[in-house]
């Protein structure tokens, strides 16, 4: 099997790097290579490869930029995913992409389900809403892979990496309670889009599945166990006291979902194996951090 990942360079595009390499040859690009800001690069890219699955982890993140920069996140989320899966169908190929939990408006207080009704609240959520029905339009052979609050070892920037160099600089850090979800890690994604994609073209098991680890946290909860965790593995001496704060506390140009908690047993189910729970994988990648 060839399979062209897109965003190599990304929290999840890295992991995949690493685990996809079990199912057969892989070409991973990164935005040095594939530009998705640039339309007419891609079909010319997926062609040039002839893949037999495109695996699209790249995105436009900023979720507060993306509020007045809506023009380049609707390129890199919207419009590029669905040429990928375009170019995809062309050459015969499936498709795997990753979205997010912004697509919902976080006013449910019970786990979303992938049939859910879908009603982004910013530039970010209904740009990569908009890129899930490009790729669907485009490609019947797609999978869409929702997930939420990603962090991991090898992200450049994400929540964990913040709270560790915060907890070495200052006392004491303000964190929002009243935002749910459950923290993520990039490898827990890459390892079981790994595991889903044989079953993806072997049963066709195509449409939309939600993946987090399991569990439930604020930012609050999940700030509190990064510097608990982390003291554990030496990574911080004394840890800075955290401050729950509201949300209107602290004001961004973006909503956020107060709660984006995702349905874990569609995915439980196909993968047939529990999903890691949140505060364990923490508790790994912390592990892989302190290893250096």
């Amino acid at each position: 099997m060839k399979l062209l990942l897109v965003g190599s360079q990304g929290q999840v595009g890295q992991e995949l790097a690493q685990t996809l390499p079990c199912l057969g040859n892989v070409v991973a690009l990164s935005r040095e290579h594939l530009d998705l800001s640039q339309p007419d690069q891609i079909a010319a890219a997926v062609d040039s490869h002839q893949p037999d699955i495109v695996i699209n982890a790249a995105a436009y993140t900023a979720v507060d930029k993306a509020e007045s920069d809506a023009t380049l996140a609707h390129q890199i989320n919207a419009l590029a995913p669905g040429l990928l899966a375009q170019a995809a169908a062309d050459c015969g190929a499936a498709i795997l992409h990753i979205s997010t939990d912004y697509v919902f408006d976080g006013r449910q207080s019970y786990p979303y389900q992938e049939t859910d009704a879908t009603s982004p609240l910013g530039v970010y959520g209904q740009t990569k809403l908009a890129g899930e029905q490009a790729v669907q339009a485009a490609n019947p052979r797609s999978l869409i892979l929702r997930t939420a609050w990603v962090y991991g070892a090898k992200g450049a920037r994400n929540f964990v990496k913040t709270m560790l160099k915060v907890g070495l600089e200052q006392r004491s850090v303000r964190v929002v309670f009243d935002q749910v979800g459950t923290p993520t890690w990039a490898y827990d994604i890459a390892d079981s889009i790994t595991a889903l994609l044989p079953q993806m073209v072997d049963n066709d098991s195509y449409g939309i599945v939600h993946f987090t680890n399991s569990g439930v946290a604020s930012w609050y909860d999940f700030a509190t166990a990064i510097y608990e965790e982390a003291q554990a593995q030496d990574l911080l001496n004394t840890p800075p006291t955290v401050v729950p704060i509201a949300t209107a506390e602290y004001p961004l140009p973006a909503l956020r979902p107060a709660y984006s908690v995702l349905s874990p047993l569609k995915v439980s189910a196909l993968l047939n194996r529990p999903i890691p729970h949140w505060r364990s994988s923490l508790r790994k990648m912390l592990r892989e951090l302190a290893r250096g």
